[in-house]
């Protein structure tokens, strides 16, 4: 099954990612390679999200998103997620394509602050929302 694995790919980033992700602000920002590969696992895992979503969306037959954003309201639409998970991955979907494209300056400070505290939790707890409606199919 396709989201079944997708599933395994995300927390697998997860994993790795927490595995070099530093422990303070100081030595992520000083250390360039550290900071690039977590930045690399940041835009994995949204990207992963991202498809995870559009999984959903086809299995269920809902309606399908113009855009990546979209696809977080219709699984809130339909009573899959939150409307407050749905932000925060808009969200950290908006960060990922600031971290890929670059566009203006990237904070990292609220870069280290999402991948270690809010990437990890907003990103199992959509995971969990997920296989609770997998597990009823």
């Amino acid at each position: 099954m396709r989201i079944q694995d997708k599933i395994g790919e995300i927390e697998k980033y997860l994993e790795e990612l927490s595995e070099i992700q530093p422990e303070n602000f100081e030595n992520y920002k000083n250390d360039f390679k550290t900071k690039a590969a977590c930045e690399r696992y940041f835009e994995k895992i949204i990207e992963s999200i991202v498809d995870l979503a559009f999984l959903v969306i086809k299995e269920k037959k809902f309606k399908v998103p113009e855009e990546d954003k979209e696809a977080f309201d219709i699984l809130t639409n339909e009573g899959i997620i939150s409307k407050e998970l749905a932000e925060k991955l808009k969200d950290a979907k908006g960060m990922r394509n600031l971290i890929a494209h670059e566009y203006g300056k990237v904070d990292d400070e609220i870069v280290f602050e999402s991948i270690t505290s809010e990437l990890g939790r907003d990103t199992e707890h959509f995971v969990e929302k997920v296989k609770q409606i997998i597990k009823k199919s």
